[in-house]
C-alpha cells in the first residue's frame, strides 16, 4: 500500500515494483464536467474512460424547438483515469482544468481511506462492453437489478467474445452484467446462451 503526501489517503494497490507503476482510477467529477475533464486530459496525453450514450435532447434554433440525437456521458460525474497516483494528485493540485476531480473510496477494506483503483484486466473487460454506444448495452443503477447474484460466465463468440459477466435479472430478463463494483454496471441486452461458459 501506498500513502499520498496530498492526501494522506492509502492506494488500493502498491504499483511501485510493477513494470508500469500506472493504476486505473475511478474518479468523480463535479459539476458534470467530465467531458472538460477528458478533453484536458486527452490533451495531456492521459490514458482516460467515460462511457458514453446516445439521448434525445431538446435544442432551440431560430426560436424553434427540435429534437436531436446526442453523444453525452452514460454516468453523470464520473470518469476513469489511468496514471500514477503522484501524477494524478500533482495535475489536481496545480492544474485548473482537473481540480474539480476527487478520488472514489474504497468502502470495502477495514481502512476507510483507501483510494479506489481498478485491476487492468477488470478494466479491459469492462470497457469492452461499456464502450458500445447502441441498444446492445445498457447502464444499470441499483435499482434496475433485482434478486441475487448469479452465475459468473464467459461470452465464448460474438462481439463480446472473451467479456466475463454475471448472470443477474434486470427488468424480468436475465441478462450478463458487467460490474465494477461499487462504481458502474452495464448489462448486454442480449446474448444466446448457446455462447455463454460457466466460470468460477
Amino acid at each position: 500500500m501506498m500513502t499520498t503526501k496530498e492526501t494522506g489517503n492509502v492506494s488500493g494497490r502498491d504499483t511501485r515494483m510493477c513494470g508500469d507503476p500506472k493504476t486505473w482510477f475511478p474518479m468523480r467529477v463535479t459539476y458534470q464536467r467530465e467531458m472538460k475533464v477528458k478533453a484536458e486530459l486527452d490533451r495531456l496525453g492521459i490514458e482516460n474512460f467515460v462511457p458514453m450514450r446516445y439521448k434525445v435532447v431538446e435544442s432551440q434554433s431560430d426560436g424553434d424547438t427540435e429534437l436531436r440525437r446526442m453523444l453525452v456521458p452514460a454516468i453523470n460525474n464520473l470518469i476513469f483515469v489511468r496514471e500514477t497516483q503522484e501524477r494524478v494528485s500533482e495535475l489536481k493540485r496545480t492544474n485548473e482544468v482537473l481540480e474539480p476531480l476527487r478520488y472514489m473510496m474504497d468502502r470495502t477494506v477495514a481502512c476507510g481511506h483507501t483510494i479506489m483503483t481498478v485491476a487492468d484486466r477488470e478494466m479491459e473487460n469492462f470497457m469492452r462492453v461499456a464502450s458500445r454506444t447502441d441498444d446492445s448495452v445498457m447502464f444499470l443503477d441499483e435499482e434496475a437489478v433485482v434478486g441475487k447474484e448469479g452465475k459468473r460466465v464467459e461470452i465464448m463468440g460474438g462481439v463480446f467474445e472473451g467479456v466475463t459477466g454475471v448472470i443477474r435479472r434486470v427488468k424480468r430478463c436475465k441478462r450478463v452484467v458487467v460490474e465494477i463494483e461499487g462504481v458502474a454496471s452495464v448489462a448486454i441486452a442480449y446474448v444466446p446462451a448457446g455462447v455463454l461458459k460457466e466460470i468460477g
